[in-house]
């Protein structure tokens, strides 16, 4: 079922609207979307280029000589990876309002995959109002915590 799915950067500078008809993402694990995300892998969905509909149009950097990324200057949030010559461009998962929805079907780039972040299952978990230090933070910043 196709849906129409926003999404945007921290601050709020950039925002996009794109059809969405499946539920498909993908990690990315090669070494400049390491680099480019700051995290073990990149999150990914692969949608059409032209369904794209942006408010305000991402900043750019050329991250090889293939492609280009796109992102927000202001705040720095990843965005985009657009292959050149493509029709189809990636948008980071977690740029979209509700992530919830993609489910990762493959890894790319596992070349660079770094396995010790593979398997999570069993680690401890904890939520943010559980830990006393952020939580004064927050509420001394804002008087409450985040959505």
């Amino acid at each position: 079922m196709t849906e129409t799915m926003t999404g945007g950067c921290q601050c709020g500078r950039i925002r996009y609207a794109v059809d969405v008809d499946d539920q498909d993402a993908y990690l990315c694990h090669c070494r400049m979307c390491q680099r480019a995300t700051g995290g073990f892998a990149a999150a990914l969905k692969q949608v059409e280029r032209a369904g794209v509909r942006w408010v305000h149009e991402p900043d750019r950097y050329r991250s090889s000589p293939i492609a280009e990324r796109g992102f927000c200057s202001a705040c720095g949030t990843p965005l985009t990876y657009e292959g050149d010559g493509s029709d189809g461009m990636d948008l980071t998962v977690g740029s979209f309002d509700d992530p919830s929805r993609f489910h990762p079907v493959d890894h790319s780039g596992v070349e660079s995959r770094n396995d010790a972040w593979m398997e999570l299952h069993g680690l401890p978990e904890y939520r943010t109002d559980e830990n006393p230090t952020i939580t004064a933070k927050w509420i001394a910043a804002c008087g409450k915590l985040p959505d």
